[in-house]
C-alpha cells in the first residue's frame, strides 16, 4: 500500500470538513478559556486580556456560524433555483419532444405529398403520350365515316362483280353456243362436200 502524503491528507480532510472543520477546535479552545477565565484570579489587566480573548473568539465563533446560516440559506437558494431550473429544462425537453413528433408527422405528410406528386406526374406524362377525349372522338367519327365509305365501296363493287360474273357467264354461255353453232356449220359443211 503507497504512504499517503500530505497534500492528501489536507485534501481529505477539507473535503470531509469543509470550511467549518475548524469550528469544534475554536468553541473547545472559547470553553476551555472561559472556564480558566472563570477560575483564575488574575489581575484585572490580565483578566481583560482573557476577556478580550474570549469576545475576539466568541465573535470569530458568531462571525463563523452566521456565515455558516449565509451559506446554508444560499444553498437553500440555490436548491430551490435549481428545482426551477429542472423544471423549465424538463418542461423544454417535453416542448422540443412535441415539436419532433409534430415535425415527423409534417416530414410524413411532405413525403406522402412528394411521392402523390411523383406518381401524379408519371401519370401526367402517360396521359400526355395518348391523345385526347375530344381527339380521340373526332378520330373515330372520322374511322366511322371511311368505314361506311369503304362498305358502301365494297357493296358497289360486290355488286359490280355479280354483274360482271353474270355478264361472263352470259358471254361464256355465248360463247359455248356460237362454239356449237361452228361445229355443227362446219358438220354440214363437212357433210355437204362428202356427199
Amino acid at each position: 500500500m503507497a504512504a499517503v502524503t500530505d497534500d492528501e491528507i489536507i485534501k481529505k480532510r477539507l473535503l470531509i470538513e469543509g470550511d467549518g472543520g475548524n469550528d469544534d477546535k475554536r468553541l473547545n479552545s472559547l470553553l476551555k478559556t472561559f472556564i480558566r477565565w472563570c477560575q483564575t484570579s488574575d489581575s484585572d489587566e490580565e483578566s481583560d486580556a482573557t476577556l478580550q480573548r474570549i469576545l475576539s473568539m466568541t465573535s470569530q465563533c458568531e462571525y463563523t456560524m452566521e456565515k455558516s446560516v449565509q451559506v446554508y440559506q444560499m444553498n437553500l437558494k440555490e436548491h430551490k433555483n435549481y428545482e426551477q431550473l429542472t423544471k423549465q429544462i424538463e418542461q423544454q425537453i417535453k416542448d422540443a419532444q412535441e415539436k419532433i413528433s409534430e415535425c415527423k408527422q409534417e416530414l410524413q405528410q411532405a413525403k406522402r405529398i412528394r411521392k402523390n406528386r411523383q406518381e401524379y406526374d408519371a401519370l401526367a406524362k402517360v396521359i400526355q403520350r395518348h391523345p385526347d377525349r375530344q381527339e380521340t372522338t373526332k378520330q373515330l367519327d372520322s374511322l366511322d365515316k371511311e368505314l361506311s365509305t369503304l362498305e358502301d365501296t365494297k357493296e358497289s363493287l360486290e355488286h359490280k362483280l355479280e354483274l360482271r360474273k353474270k355478264q361472263f357467264h352470259v358471254l361464256i354461255a355465248a360463247i359455248h353456243e356460237m362454239q356449237r353453232i361452228l361445229e355443227e356449220d362446219k358438220k354440214l359443211e363437212d357433210e355437204m362436200e362428202t356427199s
